[in-house]
């Protein structure tokens, strides 16, 4: 599944919108998410892709899109996911 399409799955279960108005240029303030909104979703974000944001938000997420390229910043910095029962010792 695409950041995108889990994205807009968020927004639609938890701000009751639909997948036409999720668009990937579709505006925040349009779709009626302010900056509490922003903030509930920034954890909706974290707990969907296990990430702890430490930063500050950014000022300048004003589209789908804008949240999606923030989302996928997050994930490369976070590296690789290690897999919970992956065997760090094992020697292939």
């Amino acid at each position: 599944m695409t950041t995108l399409a889990i994205l807009q799955d968020i927004l639609i279960q938890e701000f009751d919108l639909t997948r036409e108005q999720v668009g990937i240029q579709a505006s925040l303030s349009g779709l009626g998410i302010d900056s509490l909104d922003l903030l509930e979703l920034m954890f909706k974000i974290e707990d969907r892709y296990q990430l702890a944001i430490r930063d500050d938000i950014p000022n300048n997420l004003e589209t789908v899109q804008d949240v999606v390229v923030y989302i996928d910043v997050l994930l490369a910095r976070r590296g690789p996911p290690v897999a919970p029962d992956a065997d760090l010792h094992a020697t292939g």
